[in-house]
């Protein structure tokens, strides 16, 4: 499908393209809102390619960490284009980054009814619904927004406008895929420290400890601290995990860890002291049970550690 860009508005899009694919997205932003300017004071009819320029025009504000501006030029693509998939994806990724998860479950749903075969998606729904069964429990499919059908000519051979070949698609899937993964690494809570990955890998722990399973928490709590060794309250998270699971000597290093950094941080304290009392009373019965052995006439060498 040709594009029926006015040549000036065309040539600022290629403009934009190249700033985009150079991490250039300020610069991006101003070339195709120059173009998009363009479309519209010439009056030109060209909806679907007006829809490419705010859905790139979206992408780049994701890329920027402005969420609500992606939503709206995403509202706007969507008003030009229905149920085409970047705008769709791109919503989608920045409702999930602004935490309003039910319209980002809804946008996924929409997108993996377009193609079930985008995995970024479909991670995105199972964290989504391990949150919303956190968040509303049993009835959370309740409080959803209702899901929109997608018409079968919205399906994946249609790529914004234009037929794409099997080879072209995945590249673009493989694209969306990774910016997926930039922007809930990158998309960082001031009021939490956390970006959204780490906040549920650290949500997957908390729940693991509610219910006893001290081992798959202290696993999840050490994914999250490979993407953020920073936050104290991982380490006494974990402190706590180890505490559990009477590594007491490891407890000990996490408290100290974070009292380090943190002097008045009361979890640290009170686990710390859980754990010098754990150590003591480990050495203890060591020495009771060396002096048992001595007694029995048995080699110290035997006994356990």
């Amino acid at each position: 499908m040709s594009s029926l860009l006015p040549p000036t508005a065309a040539k600022l899009k290629s403009e934009g393209n190249e700033y985009f694919k150079n991490g250039q997205f300020g610069e991006a932003v101003l070339r195709y809102s120059e173009a998009i300017e363009n479309v519209i004071n010439l009056g030109v009819q060209s909806g679907d390619d007006l829809s490419i320029l705010y859905s790139n025009r979206a992408a780049c504000y994701l890329k920027e960490g402005n969420c609500s501006d992606c939503i709206q030029d995403c509202n706007r693509a969507l008003e030009l284009h229905p149920f085409s998939l970047k705008p769709l994806l791109r919503r989608a990724m920045a409702y999930e980054s602004m935490e309003r998860y039910r319209q980002a479950y809804v946008d996924y749903k929409m997108v993996l009814q377009i193609d079930s075969g985008i995995q970024a998606a479909n991670d995105s729904v199972n964290r989504i619904t391990r949150t919303l069964i956190d968040q509303d429990g049993p009835s959370w499919r309740e409080k959803l927004p209702p899901i929109p059908v997608v018409p079968v000519s919205a399906q994946l051979h249609k790529w914004d406008g234009g037929s794409l070949t099997s080879e072209t698609k995945r590249k673009k899937i493989d694209v969306c895929s990774k910016v997926v993964q930039d922007v809930l690494l990158n998309s960082r809570k001031p009021s939490t420290g956390f970006t959204y990955l780490e906040k549920t890998l650290k949500n997957e722990g908390n729940e693991f400890v509610k219910k006893g399973k001290y081992k798959e928490a202290l696993m999840k709590y050490n994914e999250c601290m490979k993407l953020n060794s920073k936050e104290c309250a991982i380490y006494t998270n974990r402190a706590l995990c180890y505490l559990k699971l009477y590594q007491y000597e490891e407890a000990k290093q996490d408290c100290d860890h974070v009292l380090r950094v943190e002097v008045s941080n009361v979890k640290a304290f009170y686990r710390r002291a859980l754990a010098y009392k754990g150590l003591q009373v480990r050495k203890k019965n060591k020495a009771a049970l060396l002096s048992m052995q001595v007694r029995n006439g048995l080699k110290p060498s035997n006994a356990a550690d």
